[in-house]
């Protein structure tokens, strides 16, 4: 009995001094991982208020500031030689019981020098629990030796955060301990923009209602080769009724190759022809759920690069706002595929989308039906429940 009332009283005791500090880019960054991070540690914040939380982020924000009852720390420039100044600014807020490192290659780079930088702020008692999240997770046949070495070493934390199956398995073949594996969900924010009048989207999207007839097409999210763009283009010059549907690409431009800039060029000469509203700008969570309550129907056309597993963020914007989704069997859609095969199609394949985008609108009402599984599974994510996972996995690893 005296065991038992110890061990509810050191509980007790955690909840009451608990101090969590994540490593990731925060907004206004333009990222969806600072995205991610915002939505992760507001719906922590609603779960456990009493919890001290600080970010560790990118230099792109330039000053310390409050946010949301969170600290965020500019600490770190994007694929830096050195993170030493993160032991800095854990010294001086007087170390945290977990650091948390929201990891993705393009903004720590191909190497393991965060890792390092982690494990260095333990062995220093700086914290007591290193975790990290995962957002990608390259395969062998990728021939990315920094990112295989990194994922390898991966070992010495306390935990590994991965989104999907696809992840959580090819880690473990690659030699990582399934004990330390932790498959959480991305989380899904429900769209509260779903009654609003559509006149009032339109006016805070600042579109045009005589600009949009028919079948209202949106697809979402960073302008970039992998989105496949330019295969959503073909597939609509293909129907014959290209007339009775407007397309709604919009997003921020990433045009860092020759491809990414072929592919715009690409849009640029097909919204001459065809009814597209091309909106380019970086769009807010907010402004993407504004989108998608406008939408009839949710494209997702994604091209992955080879050997790489992630999950979509915008997938999960998306499927809070209970649309029918169309997207491409690819592992940043495995969601999708998983709860919803018939909603998807095989990439790089206009003339197949076509096909399915016809049938789609012609059977409109048996897709909203369709989709009730992967509806299910958007409730089922809800931030708030991520949250709590999150919260449980780090009471486990201060327990061992």
């Amino acid at each position: 009995m005296l065991r038992f009332i110890l061990a509810v009283g050191e509980v007790s005791n955690w909840e009451r001094m608990f101090k969590l500090t994540y490593i990731s880019t925060y907004p206004p960054t333009h990222c969806g991982i600072a995205e991610y991070t915002r939505f992760l540690v507001t719906a922590l914040k609603s779960v456990r208020p009493d919890v001290k939380i600080h970010v560790l982020s990118d230099k792109s924000n330039q000053t310390f500031k409050l946010s949301g009852g969170v600290e965020v720390h500019p600490v770190f420039e994007f694929k830096a030689n050195s993170y030493r100044s993160i032991l800095d600014e854990l010294t001086l807020i007087g170390g945290v019981d977990v650091l948390h490192v929201q990891h993705e290659y393009g903004i720590f780079g191909y190497n393991d020098l965060i890792l390092e930088a982690a494990l260095e702020a333990k062995r220093e008692k700086l914290v007591k629990s290193v975790i990290f999240t995962l957002h990608s997770v390259y395969h062998p046949l990728s021939g990315n030796d920094g990112a295989l070495d990194l994922q390898k070493k991966l070992n010495s934390v306390d935990a590994v955060i991965v989104h999907s199956y696809l992840m959580e398995f090819e880690l473990q073949n690659q030699g990582l301990d399934p004990l330390l594996i932790r498959r959480i969900p991305h989380g899904t924010h429900l769209n509260p923009f779903l009654e609003t009048p559509r006149h009032e989207l339109l006016n805070e999207l600042q579109l045009k209602e005589d600009d949009i007839s028919g079948m209202t097409l949106v697809t979402p999210g960073f302008l970039r080769i992998d989105k496949g763009l330019d295969l959503l283009i073909q597939s609509i010059n293909n129907l014959d009724k290209k007339d009775s549907m407007t397309l709604i690409i919009a997003g921020e431009k990433r045009l860092g190759t020759r491809e990414d800039k072929e592919m715009f060029d690409f849009i640029e000469d097909a919204c001459k022809r065809l009814n597209i509203i091309l909106v380019e700008k970086y769009l807010s969570s907010e402004e993407i759920l504004k989108l998608a309550a406008l939408a009839d129907i949710i494209i997702l056309p994604y091209r992955d690069r080879p050997a790489l597993y992630s999950v979509s963020g915008i997938l999960h914007l998306s499927m809070g706002s209970f649309k029918p989704l169309l997207g491409t069997r690819v592992p940043r859609l495995i969601e999708l595929y998983q709860f919803a095969p018939r909603a998807t199609v095989p990439p790089k394949k206009p003339e197949q989308l076509s096909k399915t985008l016809r049938w789609y609108i012609r059977n409109y009402e048996h897709m909203v039906a369709y989709m009730a599984n992967l509806y299910s599974y958007a409730v089922r994510t809800q931030w708030i429940r991520m949250a709590r996972r999150h919260i449980k996995l780090y009471r486990e690893t201060l327990a061992t």
